[in-house]
C-alpha cells in the first residue's frame, strides 16, 4: 500500500515535486540583474512559455483580446470587445479586490453580443488547466502612473498578468524587491486600464533566494505603511514576514531561481496554484497555500483515489494522518482538503471533527472566513442529524461528543452506508477511546484522516485506554506528510521561543521523603505569599515582556506591544491569581485589562499532564468557583459594556467575545486553566506565563499560542515559567522536532546576543555573529555623532550597521539583564535614529526608478516605528518648557531631537515648532494644542483650495473621509470630483493632477493622527 502511495505521490502532475535535487551547474562569474532576467526568461521558454515582445498597454490589450478569443473559440467584434473590456476587464470603479474575486470565483463572464444574444467568456479554464496559455513579457513600461516605471518579468495567463516577478542581482536582499513592488502598487499598478491589478502572485528573487506571496499581502502592506497604520482595515498577513519559500515534498527549500523556475513555474504547478490552491477569504484577503499545505492536501486526495480504486474504504489503510506543527495553518489545509474532497464523485460528505466545543466555534469561524457558508456547524445533535440527512450539506463541522451521541441514538442510520471522509483536528486522546471505536464500527465506508501538530508516539502515549489505539498511527494509519516545528521556524512560518525559568519555591535541604516533598511543593506552590511574588514579577516585567513601549499597526490602529496569557494549574489557583492581580494593580494604580475564563472539568487531575478537554459547562462548578466566575464576568461587563454571565448560552457568548478581544489586543492578560491553551490563534499574543505542569504535546500546544508571526517587531514567543519545566521543554522539543532541535526552536542566551557567538556551518567553517556590544562599539568608532556621514559607501555601511543594531535591540529588550547595559543613552539613540531617517528620506525613490546606493541594504522602518515618539510625549515636553517660562532651552533641544527621530512626527515638525513659538500661559497645553491645530488646519485647507482651484465643498468632504478612514485615496471618482476643470487632451493637465495629489498627501501626512 505504501509503495503504491509513493508512486502516486511522485506522479508528474503533483503540484509539489516529491523530492528535488538542485541543479549542479553553477557559474562563479558575476551576474548582473539583466543577465539574471535574460536567463530566467530563456528557462521559462524552454518549459513551454511563449515569449512576447510587449512593452506598453496597447500591445498588452491587443494580446489579451487574441488570447481570450483562442481560449473561448470566439472572435469579438470591435464593439463587443470595447464593451467587454471597459465594463468587465477594465472597469474604472474596480480595484484589486474586485479583480481578484473575478479570477478566484467569477472567471466566467456573460458577454452580450451585437445581436443581443449572450455567450459565456472564460478568463481561466479551471476544469482543464492545460487549455490555458502561458506567456512571458519583460520590461513593460507604465508612464500613466504617479512616476514612470518599468517592470521586470510578468507571466500572462490567457493574456492577463496573473504572476509578476521582480528580480535583484545576486547579493542584493530580496526584501528590496518586495519594497519595489510596494512602490509599483502605490505609484502605477492602477494606472491606465489597471490590468496589473489582476496579478495574483508575486515572486521576488535575487537569484540565490526566491520567495512568493499573494497580491493582498503586498496591497495591505502598502496601505498600512503609507497611512502610518491608521487605516481601519482588516487584519492581514501584510508584511515581508509573510512571504513564503517554495519547497519539495520533504520540505527542502528550493531557493535558487533556476531550481524555483523548474518547480514553481512548471506549467501545471503554476496553474494548479492559481486555480486550486488559492483561497479568497471573506475579508478579501488572498491566501496562497504553502508547499507543505499543498503536499498534505494532495496526499490525502491521492490516498482517497487509491482507497477507492483498491476497495480500501472502511479500513485504516484508507486513511492516514498529517503531522503539521501547531501554527502552520492546519485549518486552511483541512478546509482546502475538505473542499476538494467533496468534488470527488466517490465522496458523499466530509465531516470535520473537533474534540471541544470551543474549537468547534473557532473552526466554523475560520471556515466561514475562507468561504461563507461552505461548512455547516451545529449546536445540537438534532441539527447534526438533519445535516447528515441533507444531500446538500457537503462539509459538516461537529464535535466528537455530538457525533458519538448521534451514533448511539441511530445505530442503523442510512448515512452509515454512505462514503464519508472524517477529518479529525488535533487527533489526541479524546479520539483514542470508545468513541473512536464506535465511529469506525458505525460508518461502513469511512476514510479517517487526522491532523495534528503533536502526534502521540509510544514514548508519550500514556498508560490507560485501549492498547490498540495508543498512538496516532494505530488510530489513523500511515503518516502521509510531516512538517515539524523545526521546519516551520527555519522557513519563518512560526517564531522560536525564548524561555525564562523563574524559581519561586526553594525546598529545605533536609527534606528526604519524596512523598512529603511532593506534598510540600504543592502546598508551597499555592501559598499566598508565592502567588503574591509571582504577580509582583508579572506586573513589574509586563511592559518589558509584552513590549508595551513598542508600537506597530493592527487593524489600522496604532497599538503598543502585545498581550499575554497566564496558565495556572487549577480553578482555585486561577481565582487566587485573578484576585491578587486586581489587588496589586489597584495598589500600584496600574492600568491593565485582565480577564479570566474556566469551566467545569471532571478530569482535572490528568495523570499524563495533558491539557484537559474543557467544555462550556459551568453548572458543574462548585458554588465558590461559580460565584467567583460571575464576579469576574461582571468586571468584564463593566470594562466592555457587555452583558454576559455563567448561564449556558451567555457563557458561550462570553467565550466568543473574549476570544475576539484577545485577538484585537483589547485584553492585556488572560488567566486560564485549560481554555485557550489549544486551538486559539492570536498574532498579538507574545507571552505565556506558566504556573502549571506541562509536558510533551500539551507543552508544545500551550507554548505555541505565542509564536504566530505578525511583523518584524515580534521576533519570538516569550515563555515565562514559574515552575522548573526545563527537562519537559527539552524532551518535548526533541520529540516533536529532533534531537538537535533545541538550537532552532529556542532562542540563544542573553550573553550570546550581547557579546556575539560563533556557529559551525554545514561546510565545517565557523561563522561569527557580532553581538550588540561589538555592534555599538563599531557604531561609535566609525560613525561618531559629531561627524557627518560622507560618501555613498559610508552611507550604505551605516544603514546596514544601524539596521543590525535595531534588530539586536529588539531581541535584547525582552531580557531582564539588558536594562542598564544599553551603552547608548536615550538621546544618543534618538540622534542616530535621526541620521538613519535622514538617509531613508534621501534614498526614497524619486520621479523615476533608478539604481541607488541602498539597493542592496534594507531599511528597518518597522523597528524604527516600534520605538516611536508620539504627540503626547512631545506635549509633555512642551508642558515642561512652559513651566520653565521658556527659559530651559535644553527642553527645546530634546523636542527637536525627538521629532527628527520619529517617522510619524517629521511631517508635523513645522506645526509643532509654530505651536511652541505661540505658546502662552493658559491652563492646558493639550487644549491649546487642539485649538492651534484646528486653526492651522482650517487655514491650510483654505490656502490649498485657493492655490489649486479645487472644488471647496467636495474637497472638504474628501479630506474628512480620508481622515476618518485613515487612507487618502488617489484614484477613483471621489478625487475626480474635487479637481479643477481641465482639458483631457492637454498633456499638462496630467502633470497638474499629480502636483495636486502631492499637495493633498503633504496636507494629509501633516494632520493625520492629530485631527
Amino acid at each position: 500500500m505504501t509503495t503504491r502511495f509513493n508512486m502516486v505521490a511522485q506522479c508528474p502532475e503533483s503540484t509539489v515535486v516529491a523530492e528535488y535535487t538542485p541543479s549542479r551547474i553553477r557559474s562563479d562569474a558575476y551576474q548582473s540583474e539583466a543577465d539574471l532576467e535574460k536567463e530566467f526568461i530563456r528557462q521559462l521558454c524552454s518549459q513551454g512559455y511563449e515569449y512576447l515582445s510587449v512593452h506598453n498597454e496597447a500591445a498588452l490589450v491587443d494580446n489579451l483580446r487574441r488570447q481570450l478569443e483562442l481560449l473561448n473559440n470566439y472572435t469579438f467584434s470591435d464593439q463587443e470587445w470595447r464593451r467587454f473590456f471597459t465594463q468587465h476587464l477594465a472597469n474604472a470603479n474596480e480595484g484589486i479586490e474586485e479583480k481578484t474575486r473575478r479570477i478566484q470565483e467569477d472567471c466566467v463572464i456573460n458577454l452580450t453580443r451585437d445581436d443581443r444574444t449572450t455567450k459565456n467568456i472564460t478568463l481561466l479554464d479551471k476544469k482543464n488547466i492545460h487549455n490555458n496559455r502561458l506567456q512571458v513579457i519583460n520590461q513593460y513600461e507604465e508612464s500613466a502612473g504617479t512616476y514612470q516605471t518599468r517592470y521586470d518579468v510578468t507571466i500572462l495567463v490567457n493574456g492577463l498578468p496573473l504572476a509578476h516577478v521582480e528580480l535583484k542581482r545576486r547579493g542584493v536582499p530580496i526584501r528590496e524587491a518586495f519594497n519595489q513592488i510596494k512602490r509599483y502598487q502605490r505609484d502605477s499598478f492602477w494606472a491606465g486600464s489597471g490590468l496589473y491589478e489582476y496579478v495574483q502572485i508575486f515572486v521576488i528573487s535575487n537569484g540565490t533566494h526566491t520567495k512568493y506571496y499573494s497580491n493582498t499581502t503586498r496591497e495591505a502592506h502598502v496601505r498600512e505603511q503609507n497611512n502610518s497604520g491608521r487605516r481601519k482595515s482588516k487584519k492581514t498577513s501584510n508584511s515581508f514576514e509573510f512571504t513564503s519559500y517554495w519547497a519539495d515534498g520533504n520540505n527542502t527549500v528550493i531557493a535558487d531561481l533556476v531550481d524555483f523556475t523548474k518547480t514553481f513555474f512548471a506549467r501545471h504547478t503554476l496553474l494548479n496554484i492559481l486555480t486550486r490552491f488559492c483561497v479568497l477569504t471573506t475579508e478579501k484577503m488572498l491566501l496562497v497555500m504553502r508547499p507543505y499545505q499543498i503536499t498534505a492536501t494532495e496526499r490525502i486526495l491521492q490516498r482517497l483515489e487509491i482507497a477507492h480504486n483498491y476497495k480500501k474504504a472502511g479500513s485504516v489503510e484508507g486513511g492516514g494522518y498529517i503531522w503539521h506543527t501547531t501554527g502552520s495553518g492546519k485549518t486552511l489545509t483541512s478546509f482546502k482538503t475538505a473542499q476538494l474532497a467533496t468534488r470527488l464523485p466517490y465522496v458523499d460528505k466530509v465531516l470535520f471533527v473537533v474534540d471541544r466545543k470551543d474549537l468547534d466555534y473557532q473552526t466554523i469561524k475560520e471556515y466561514d472566513r475562507f468561504e461563507k457558508g461552505a461548512a455547516n456547524g451545529n449546536n445540537s445533535v438534532s441539527v447534526l442529524t438533519r445535516q447528515l440527512e441533507d444531500s446538500g450539506c457537503h462539509i459538516i463541522i461537529t464535535t466528537i461528543q455530538k457525533l458519538g451521541i448521534f451514533i448511539r441514538r441511530n445505530p442503523k442510520h442510512p448515512v452509515f452506508q454512505q462514503r464519508i471522509v472524517l477529518i479529525f483536528d488535533e487527533c489526541h486522546r479524546s479520539q483514542f477511546g470508545d468513541l473512536h471505536t464506535a465511529i469506525v464500527k458505525a460508518f461502513r465506508q469511512y476514510h479517517l484522516f487526522g491532523f495534528t501538530g503533536t502526534p502521540i508516539f509510544a514514548v508519550n502515549a500514556g498508560t490507560g485506554g485501549n492498547p490498540l489505539l495508543k498512538t496516532t498511527e494505530q488510530a489513523f494509519g500511515d503518516k502521509l506528510h510531516t512538517y515539524t516545528i523545526v521546519n516551520a521556524i527555519n522557513d519563518g512560518n512560526v517564531l522560536p521561543f525564548r524561555i525564562d525559568y523563574i524559581n519561586t519555591v526553594k525546598m529545605a535541604e533536609n527534606v528526604r521523603d519524596y512523598k512529603v516533598q511532593a506534598i510540600d511543593i504543592e502546598k508551597a506552590l499555592a501559598a499566598p505569599e508565592r502567588i503574591s511574588g509571582v504577580v509582583r514579577y508579572i506586573i513589574e516585567h509586563f511592559d518589558q515582556k509584552t513590549k508595551r513601549n513598542s508600537f506597530y499597526s493592527l487593524k489600522g490602529q496604532r497599538v503598543s506591544g502585545f498581550n499575554s496569557i497566564l496558565a495556572v494549574s487549577s480553578i482555585p489557583m486561577a481565582i487566587a491569581y485573578y484576585k491578587e492581580l486586581k489587588k496589586q494593580l489597584a495598589e500600584l494604580r496600574r492600568e491593565m485589562t485582565i480577564a479570566t475564563i474556566f469551566s467545569f472539568n471532571p478530569n482535572e487531575a490528568d495523570p499524563e499532564d495533558a491539557i484537559a478537554d474543557e467544555s462550556f459547562d459551568t453548572a458543574g462548578l462548585d458554588a465558590t468557583s461559580r460565584d467567583f466566575l460571575e464576579s469576574a464576568i461582571t468586571d468584564y461587563n463593566t470594562t466592555f459594556n457587555t452583558n454576559y454571565d455563567t448561564s449556558a448560552d451567555k457563557f458561550q457568548n462570553y467565550y466568543k467575545d473574549l476570544s475576539q478581544r484577545m485577538k484585537n489586543r483589547e485584553i492585556d492578560l488572560l488567566v486560564v486553566v485549560n481554555m485557550f491553551l489549544t486551538g486559539f490563534d492570536a498574532t498579538t499574543l507574545n507571552t505565556l506565563w506558566v504556573d502549571k505542569n506541562l509536558k510533551y504535546h500539551s507543552l508544545i500546544q500551550a507554548y505555541s499560542r505565542t509564536n504566530r508571526i505578525l511583523n518584524s517587531v515580534k521576533t519570538f514567543g516569550n515563555i515565562v515559567c514559574f515552575r522548573d519545566l526545563q527537562k519537559e521543554t527539552d524532551d518535548a522539543i526533541a520529540l516533536f522536532g529532533n534531537k538537535d532541535a533545541g538550537g532552532v526552536v529556542l532562542l540563544k542566551t542573553y550573553e550570546d546576543y550581547y557579546n556575539g557567538f560563533d556557529e559551525e556551518k554545514s561546510d565545517g567553517d565557523t561563522k561569527h555573529t557580532s553581538g550588540y556590544k561589538e555592534l555599538i562599539e563599531n557604531l561609535l568608532t566609525r560613525f561618531p555623532l559629531e561627524q557627518s556621514i560622507i560618501g555613498e559607501q559610508d552611507e550604505k555601511d551605516f544603514i546596514a550597521l544601524f539596521g543590525s543594531i535595531l534588530r539586536m535591540r529588539n531581541i535584547l529588550t525582552a531580557f531582564d539583564d539588558f536594562k542598564g547595559n544599553e551603552i547608548l543613552s536615550e538621546r544618543q539613540l534618538q540622534d542616530y535614529q535621526s541620521m538613519y531617517l535622514d538617509l531613508y528620506q534621501k534614498h526614497r525613490p524619486g520621479k523615476v526608478e533608478k539604481e541607488d546606493i541602498t539597493s542592496d541594504v534594507v531599511f528597518e522602518m518597522e523597528l524604527v516605528r516600534q520605538v516611536e515618539i508620539n504627540i503626547d510625549y512631545i506635549l509633555m515636553l512642551v508642558e515642561k518648557y512652559r513651566a520653565s517660562h521658556g527659559k530651559d532651552k535644553t527642553i527645546l533641544a530634546s523636542i527637536g531631537t525627538a521629532i527628527n527621530s520619529s517617522i510619524e512626527l517629521r511631517s508635523k515638525k513645522e506645526l509643532i515648532e509654530g505651536f511652541i513659538a505661540d505658546i502662552n500661559v493658559s491652563a492646558s497645553v493639550s487644549e491649546d494644542w487642539r485649538r492651534y491645530v484646528d486653526e492651522r488646519r482650517e487655514a491650510d485647507i483654505k490656502a490649498l483650495i485657493a492655490r489649486e482651484k479645487l472644488q471647496p465643498e467636495e474637497t472638504r468632504k474628501f479630506l474628512d473621509n480620508a481622515f476618518r478612514s485613515g487612507e487618502l485615496k488617489t484614484i477613483g471618482e471621489d478625487i475626480q470630483k474635487i479637481m479643477p476643470p481641465s482639458n483631457p487632451f492637454d498633456i499638462k493637465s496630467s502633470e497638474k493632477k499629480k502636483g495636486i495629489i502631492d499637495r493633498l498627501k503633504e496636507f494629509f501626512e501633516k494632520y493625520i493622527g492629530i485631527v
